[in-house]
């Protein structure tokens, strides 16, 4: 039998590492700007075009390569930061298994030009597929400009998989600020389409914070500072209350190395215990520093994913930080049991000179003294009891008789007796425990604990999802008034001012015209503001921020990709957003109402996201639980 086994070529090889390395083109931006840090680069200018797909252009100043290095940094395990098996516990830089730019010269056009700072002439290469097509001496800047054109050009079953350009431009984004939040010292520049997003001048932490996630967050943000002998915690949390329902701004560091790791995210959710309202994310900035012998790296292609020796203490080391910051910035309630209040002196009183008390006494005290009670059955003894008409006038005769004492306590017992044979009209008092008018016993519709709507209609019984069943009649009439009718809006009589950062006043800029389209004004976007003058009529001014949020953290995840146009985007986000939720109580009229709305769309069974609305009650399924025939 021959042999069967045989050695791939190297550009089958290198496709297949980059099936590892570069997944979308974020991996690639990644891989530059982190190439470009190592090079002690100062200034970064990052630019795009359409998502990635047709270019990433990275430009640095950093120290640049020399000819031989430049044709050398794209082959398999080439690399300048490691030289030997015990360097790989001991890491401070960012790349270092030498597979990435092998990976994307693999699966794309590249042309790197690079100088060193004392050379006069800088090289030029261009590769296609794994191969040098182009090289020569050109004048260039000191530092280095990487080019990746046509990502996955010879591989187009993959590029068919990339998802669109909003889906994958936040995938860049995400990559961008990761390494831009860890080094605050070098200056970054995101451009996309001809259209700046970022311009982030270097500075401190904080002031990399509020670049980036705008100008509300300087306000939101606690300091956090803790040295130990196993870690160094420092950075920032946002406060409680500006806690979000979706998990954004969340950044781990070690060792200036972005981290995902949810076993240290418990610990912050641990510390912010009681703090959050249900369903809310704490967001925090915070940057660790280990020994680099005590902590995994190289357990991941994309080396996100990182394994610590001392996981346990570093988790309560974290979370004492937390809580600790957030006690000392008086977020957090506190209570000392062993502090006795009674030892505080006022501060009024604090500097006042000490007196001595004064010792009153009263010389005609008696305790012996028989005391003067009033009686308050003292007027009616004899009487009858006051009629309804006179009660106020005959409460303020006895009132007035107070000063009447009798010396007796067996006084208090007199005209008791009255009382008691006083006939009063108890069915006049007893509150009616029971509506005396009829109700209407038949009905077609039963709500069932607030979620599930049980209806007879002509065709059978059905029980319904009333939130399911909301956004279908909802997203229905959204298409309906965009696409059919014109969309009816409100002018307000102020102008609502939202801010939002960066990342977010780009996705709202795409999305306008479409917006607009469905009743919203917009009076201008800043750079990181939205002055809205005019909503939908179907939106009251106090849902706007609620339903921009969830428009934009739609847009951002793939919920597009399920939807034909943009316009289809916006009605199902709407719809998920403003229909009524599961535990709310609805009238008899409004569950009638919502059944029938619901029969009417034209597809009543699932939901805009293809979820079951309804389902149809078998009689003979129920026959059989009860063993009918």
């Amino acid at each position: 039998m021959p042999d069967i086994i045989q050695l791939l070529p190297d550009h089958v090889a290198n496709q297949i590492a980059a099936g590892e390395v570069v997944q979308r083109p974020a991996s690639v931006v990644k891989e530059l700007l982190e190439n470009a840090i190592d090079a002690g680069a100062k200034n970064i200018h990052l630019i795009l075009k359409d998502a990635g797909k047709t270019i990433i252009q990275v430009i640095d100043d950093g120290s640049g390569m020399s000819e031989t290095d430049a044709r050398l940094c794209f082959e398999r395990h080439a690399t300048s930061k490691i030289r030997e098996a015990e360097d790989l516990f001991n890491l401070t830089t960012k790349g270092f298994r030498g597979e990435a730019m092998a990976s994307i010269a693999a699966i794309a056009q590249i042309e790197m030009k690079t100088k060193l700072a004392d050379k006069e002439l800088g090289t030029c290469i261009n590769i296609e597929a794994s191969k040098i097509t182009n090289q020569e001496l050109v004048t260039i800047p000191a530092g280095t400009n990487t080019a990746v054109k046509n990502l996955f050009f010879n591989i187009p079953a993959r590029r068919n998989f990339l998802k669109s350009d909003a889906v994958e431009t936040r995938h860049i984004i995400d990559e961008f600020q990761r390494v831009a939040l860890v080094h605050f010292d070098v200056a970054f520049v995101l451009n996309h389409n001809n259209s700046e997003i970022f311009n982030l001048p270097s500075g401190n932490l904080k002031q990399r914070i509020v670049n980036i996630f705008g100008h509300k967050t300087n306000e939101r943000l606690i300091p956090i500072d803790e040295e130990t002998d196993l870690i160094s915690v420092h950075g920032f949390i946002m406060k409680p209350e500006f806690s979000k329902k979706k998990r954004g701004e969340q950044f781990f560091f070690v060792n200036d190395r972005f981290i995902k790791s949810p076993y240290l995210h418990h610990a912050i959710n641990a510390a912010f215990d009681g703090l959050l309202e249900r369903g809310n994310h704490p967001g925090y900035f915070l940057y660790l520093k280990v020994p680099t012998h005590t902590i995994d790296i190289n357990i991941h292609p994309t080396k996100t994913e990182v394994k610590f020796d001392n996981e346990k203490v570093l988790y309560e080391i974290i979370r004492a930080a937390v809580k600790h910051s957030l006690g000392q910035f008086n977020m957090m309630p506190s209570l000392d049991f062993t502090k006795d209040k009674n030892l505080e002196t006022p501060y009024e009183y604090k500097d006042a000179p000490i007196k001595a008390p004064k010792i009153e006494v009263d010389p005609d005290f008696n305790p012996f003294k028989t005391e003067n009670y009033f009686n308050p059955f003292e007027e009616t003894k004899n009487k009858p009891l006051a009629s309804s008409n006179n009660t106020k006038t005959n409460f303020r005769e006895n009132h007035a008789s107070s000063k009447k004492k009798e010396g007796n306590w067996e006084a208090l017992y007199h005209g008791i007796e009255s009382i008691a044979n006083t006939e009063i009209d108890t069915q006049k008092l007893a509150p009616q425990l029971f509506e005396t008018k009829e109700s209407n016993l038949v009905r077609d519709t039963f709500q069932i604990q607030n979620k599930y709507i049980l209806s007879n209609l002509n065709t059978g019984t059905y029980l319904v999802h009333q939130h399911l069943a909301h956004q279908r009649v909802l997203y229905e009439n959204f298409l309906a008034n965009i696409t059919v009718k014109e969309a009816s809006s409100q002018q307000l009589l102020f102008p609502i001012n939202i801010n939002y950062s960066a990342q977010e006043i780009h996705i709202l800029k795409n999305i306008k015209e479409e917006l607009e389209s469905t009743g919203f004004l917009f009076e201008s976007i800043t750079k990181d503001a939205v002055v809205v003058s005019g909503i939908p009529t179907t939106i009251t001014e106090s849902q706007i921020s609620m339903v921009f949020e969830q428009l934009i953290e739609d847009f951002q995840q793939d919920i597009q990709e399920n939807s034909f146009s943009q316009l289809d985007m916006i009605a199902k986000s709407l719809s998920k957003t403003l229909a009524i939720r599961t535990g709310t109580k609805l009238s008899d009229t409004e569950q009638e109402n919502l059944i029938q709305d619901l029969f009417a769309c034209k597809e009543a069974n699932i939901s805009p996201f293809r979820k079951k609305i309804y389902t149809k009650i078998d009689t003979k399924k129920l026959d059989a639980i009860f063993n009918l025939d």
